[in-house]
């Protein structure tokens, strides 16, 4: 918009950007316009994935986002219930954040008065290690060590293992779809019986013939399987025996279109696929989030996956990697499993949830500093001067410094600059509105920050000059952090009570201070 003079009115401007924002990003409107619709049904699955594996909500927070999604426009939810769904005949896997089956039966009918489908997501093959830690299920382990995985030629025992807990799955949840997992099989043909098996028929047809037997079951139940595309990408070759009822999600967070493998004559073949971004992934962890990362992830292939024909579309949301560390007794009994890798909890996100149901309704990429500073003056109040200032926070330098990285310390100070700047920067700016929100945002970078700080002094330890004579000086250095960490935990508590269970934001604070701990407390000799 101009003036009488031809050029812009930056307040006009922004007026005008708040107004579209309102519109097309809160959700507060009803009626969507006709070329909004037709965008909007290309994908007749515009669906959430909400992952339950660790940071589990409270059943008031999960109804509460639930809700959020409906408005913005999301009529699917993915759920990975994974150990807190209330199993039945295998109570053995459920923990101790396990619903009760009152519970996700009231969720399931609030679901479903809100228009939402819900999906369960129920892992049969990898990424099954909440089951396979348990002795009842030992022997159908495919490695004594890494359980993560199942043998695929005992399949009599998975199938009965299985049909017994889609079945129970199915019971509750009315929804025509099943997702069966399938990704990430990485000890595929690894046993000596699998390994003869691929040397004789292949790997792919190792994979499918499994895979198909899970597909039989849940069409059986009267459902369609989902299943994620990966293995089947990388291993195409026995893709015809699949039943066509299946369903392949390709993920992609990032990276190029044919990641894992071509897709495009699986697409000729008439194979139906789903899209699927990622607004937590890696390496994000507790203290890096990606933002921009994933803002372009869901500019570039949200609109691919509309021209490339998927029928839907599913945003990851992952509380971890997927993999796990384990406390053994002796060589075999698991005593205790912990995940890899955290990162910030659901609560923070909210900006990249809009910015993909934004995307949803348009055929246009969303493109990413423009929606945020049109975000920020909707949800914060921002003017076109601060709104530009909360995208330069957001887009500081996502850099991973990990132990171990050829001249880390030097990338932690570096780092350490632009994370501060971003840090001045958010506690310079003043919301007008949902201020809880943007407090997610000074803690994700004054945690991120104070990581950072540590980084520079275990670098320093980590030196092949570090001797005794230094100890004292990084002690202190330690000892200052170390102080502090009680106030960003607190924040962290009082942020997210209530949207997670207390005794697991308890250990949140606990696992991100760890190594901190750990390390002040050897070189100080602490007894």
């Amino acid at each position: 918009m101009g003036t009488a003079t031809g050029k812009r009115n930056p307040k006009l401007h922004l007026l005008l950007i708040c107004f579209l924002v309102v519109l097309s990003v809160s959700g507060l409107h009803k009626v969507a316009g006709a070329d909004e619709v037709a965008v909007q049904e290309q994908f007749k699955v515009r669906g959430f994935h909400i992952d339950l594996r660790i940071q589990v909500l409270t059943m008031d927070a999960l109804k509460s986002f639930t809700r959020e999604l409906s408005e913005m426009g999301i009529n699917t939810l993915l759920i990975e219930w994974e150990a807190t769904y209330p199993f039945d005949k295998h109570a053995t896997i459920s923990n101790r954040y396990a619903y009760t089956r009152r519970e996700v039966e009231g969720y399931l009918s609030y679901c479903a008065g809100l228009g939402i489908d819900v999906i369960p997501l129920q892992q049969c093959f990898a990424h099954i290690e909440y089951i396979l830690r348990h002795d009842r299920y030992g022997e159908l382990r495919e490695d004594e060590q890494d359980i993560s995985q199942l043998c695929p030629l005992k399949k009599e025992e998975a199938r009965k293992l299985f049909s017994e807990i889609f079945a129970d799955i199915a019971a509750t949840h009315p929804s025509e779809y099943i997702h069966i997992g399938g990704d990430e099989t990485w000890l595929l043909g690894h046993c000596e019986n699998c390994a003869a098996f691929v040397e004789q028929y292949g790997k792919s047809r190792l994979y499918v013939d499994y895979m198909k037997m899970m597909c039989e079951i849940v069409i059986g139940l009267g459902k369609r399987p989902v299943l994620w595309a990966d293995i089947i990408l990388e291993n195409p070759e026995a893709v015809s025996l699949m039943p066509e009822e299946a369903i392949f999600i390709d993920w992609n967070y990032g990276w190029a279109i044919n990641n894992f493998g071509n897709i495009e004559p699986l697409l000729k073949q008439g194979l139906e696929f789903w899209g699927s971004p990622a607004i937590r992934s890696y390496p994000d962890n507790y203290f890096l989030s990606c933002w921009e990362k994933h803002f372009n992830n869901i500019r570039d292939f949200i609109p691919y996956a509309r021209n490339a024909g998927y029928t839907g579309m599913i945003m990851t949301s992952w509380s971890t990697s997927g993999i796990f560390g384990y406390e053994w007794v002796g060589g075999r009994e698991v005593v205790d499993m912990f995940a890899i890798r955290h990162v910030y909890p659901l609560s923070g996100f909210r900006i990249l949830v809009a910015a993909y149901a934004q995307a949803l309704k348009q055929a246009e990429p969303v493109q990413p500093e423009s929606f945020v500073t049109a975000y920020a003056g909707e949800r914060f109040g921002f003017n076109e001067a601060d709104a530009q200032k909360f995208w330069e926070a957001l887009s500081a330098d996502p850099s991973v410094v990990a132990t171990g990285k050829p001249g880390y310390g030097e990338l932690a100070g570096k780092t350490l600059g632009s994370v501060s700047r971003a840090k001045k920067i958010l506690s310079s700016l003043q919301p007008h509105s949902n201020q809880q929100e943007f407090e997610h945002f000074r803690l994700m970078f004054d945690i991120r920050e104070h990581y950072l700080r540590f980084k520079v002094i275990e670098a320093k330890v980590q030196s092949p000059g570090f001797d005794r004579s230094q100890v004292a000086g990084v002690a202190r250095g330690l000892e200052k952090l170390l102080e502090e960490a009680p106030g960003l935990d607190r924040r962290f508590l009082e942020l997210n009570r209530g949207f997670l269970y207390e005794s697991e934001l308890k250990s949140e604070n606990a696992n991100r201070n760890r190594k901190m701990k750990l390390l002040y407390e050897r070189l100080t000799g602490k007894r």
